[in-house]
């Protein structure tokens, strides 16, 4: 699906000079050893996404971001149609991403408000000395997903129970989703 739509896109990124290269199974375009943009195609649509799409002019008003709050500098260009590519614009639009990869711009950080302690589960750590072992041996990853997974419960008693059950996981070094894994 949408096949003869990534073909017209990706054939103008080549005539840019930029030559694609498998990553995470899509074709990425690459200019000043930076990646630059992708497209590929979904259930509903297909889009071009500039991976540094952020610092683009957008005049048009064609960008998205599809994740807001996730993604700091992904945009998004979608189109349900083949009569909806406008060869010039995307011309123009990847010529300034181009140019954006050129100037080293750096991603602006994404604010979050992800908890990064749990006066909770310290208790349960200051009460356990060989439960606060096996958390500190967790990558630092994992040690922040249970936090967040304690934290985001609204209720101290739902906040309790997810303790409680994640205990016995975190005593043989596993990750908050082992139980979900094979094996």
């Amino acid at each position: 699906m949408w096949e003869k739509e990534i073909d017209v896109v990706s054939t103008i990124f080549k005539e840019e000079g930029m030559q694609p290269q498998k990553k995470w199974g899509a074709n990425i375009f690459y200019h000043n050893n930076e990646m630059v943009v992708a497209c590929g195609g979904f259930k509903k649509y297909f889009s071009i996404w500039f991976y540094k799409g952020v610092f683009l002019k957008d005049e048009a008003k064609k960008l998205i971001n599809a994740q807001e709050g996730k993604t700091k500098g992904l945009r998004q260009w979608r189109f349900t149609s083949i009569d909806e590519i406008d060869v010039e614009l995307i011309r123009a639009y990847v010529k300034e991403a181009m140019y954006i990869a050129e100037q080293n711009l750096k991603l602006p950080e994404l604010e979050t408000n992800t908890p990064t302690n749990s006066l909770l589960f310290e208790e349960y750590l200051s009460k356990d000395e060989t439960l606060k072992k096996q958390f500190e041996l967790l990558t630092p990853y994992k040690q922040k997903e249970y936090i967040e997974y304690f934290e985001l419960a609204k209720k101290e008693t739902t906040k309790i129970n997810r303790i409680e059950k994640s205990i016995p996981l975190i005593l043989v070094g596993k990750d908050l989703h082992n139980k979900y894994k094979k094996g």
